[in-house]
């Protein structure tokens, strides 16, 4: 960046400032955005944010589109988030707490949330959904304290509760000793 003056582009152009756009413009953007990808409300906004002008009449825009674009059913959290997880459930066997992360950060309300996952998870019972998780991955017996602290981190990433990690860990006669001393290290530190 020159001192005092616009920073340059590519080969020495100066950069130009984007201009806010207008609501017929900023449709068409989140459609094409959408269009790329699934996006929720919150996404999509964000995304929006760095278009308009800040303040109300920004806001207001935003607005004016997010109606639109569920009126039209091209935006909608509550399929979403059963989309969502449907995927991350089939394709890479995630459990319930990473798919409730992952929709938390993408934005999408709690009773979405909630309603959601009870309902993708109750047929599917956890310690199941683990060992397809495992098979996956194709995670194999641990033979020592190490192997085994790696196998845990990996399915409390995976979001599997600590009592289903536990009992497939039994499953492959993990010694008592190992899983107590893997329970009072990781246990405690915050996720």
């Amino acid at each position: 960046m020159a001192f005092g003056g616009k920073s340059k582009g590519f080969k020495g152009q100066k950069s130009r400032e984007r201009q806010p756009l207008e609501e017929a413009a900023l449709y068409d953007y989140a459609v094409r955005s959408l269009g790329r990808k699934m996006r929720t409300v919150a996404e999509l906004k964000r995304l929006m944010r760095l278009r308009v002008e800040p303040g109300e009449a920004g806001d207001a825009k935003m607005e004016a589109v997010i109606l639109r674009l569920k009126d039209q059913r091209y935006l909608n959290d509550t399929r979403y988030a059963a989309d969502y997880t449907r995927m991350r459930q089939e394709n890479e066997k995630f459990g319930r707490r990473r798919v409730q992360q992952d929709l938390i950060q993408r934005g999408v309300h709690g009773d979405i949330i909630g309603k959601t996952l009870d309902a993708a998870y109750a047929e599917l019972p956890e310690p199941e959904l683990a060992r397809r998780y495992i098979e996956r991955k194709r995670l194999r017996q641990p033979t020592n304290d190490k192997e085994t602290a790696r196998i845990v981190r990996n399915m409390v990433r995976a979001g599997f509760s600590i009592g289903t990690i536990f009992s497939i860990l039994k499953t492959w006669n993990v010694e008592a000793s190992s899983l107590e001393a893997i329970a009072e290290t990781d246990l405690d530190a915050p996720e």
